[in-house]
């Protein structure tokens, strides 16, 4: 896999507000928020996709939404509830290729995510 902006944050190379950090993962604030609490957790090992994903790579994707949790009782979102979102390639809404988890909270979520209704003939 080719070097993305999140492996060069996990090599610190880039500058990030982490949140939390274990030989695993990495979670830290999106720079471009959709909501009033917004923040990535990314997995230390590079993979590009959720369909490049292994058997192997199932307890690291659980790992990451562990993770999650653990920040949403931290900071005290808990309660009122949140957000988690993968995308996957383009018509998915990926932009980085490596995978991350979006926690989107701190205020409600409507659905569909997204201004435009697709028409459903």
């Amino acid at each position: 896999m080719s070097e993305t902006i999140f492996t060069k944050i996990i090599a610190k190379e880039i500058p990030a507000e982490i949140l939390y950090e274990d030989e695993q993962a990495l979670a830290f604030k999106d720079i471009n928020p959709q909501a009033p609490i917004h923040f990535l957790v990314i997995p230390k090992k590079p993979i590009a996709t959720i369909l490049d994903m292994t058997q192997d790579d199932k307890e690291l994707v659980g790992h990451m939404h562990f993770v999650a949790c653990e920040i949403a009782r931290e900071q005290g979102f808990d309660a009122d509830g949140f957000r988690t979102v993968m995308n996957c390639k383009e018509y998915g809404g990926q932009t980085v290729y490596h995978i991350h988890l979006h926690v989107l909270a701190g205020k409600p979520l409507g659905w569909p995510p997204y201004q435009e209704r697709l028409k459903v003939e």
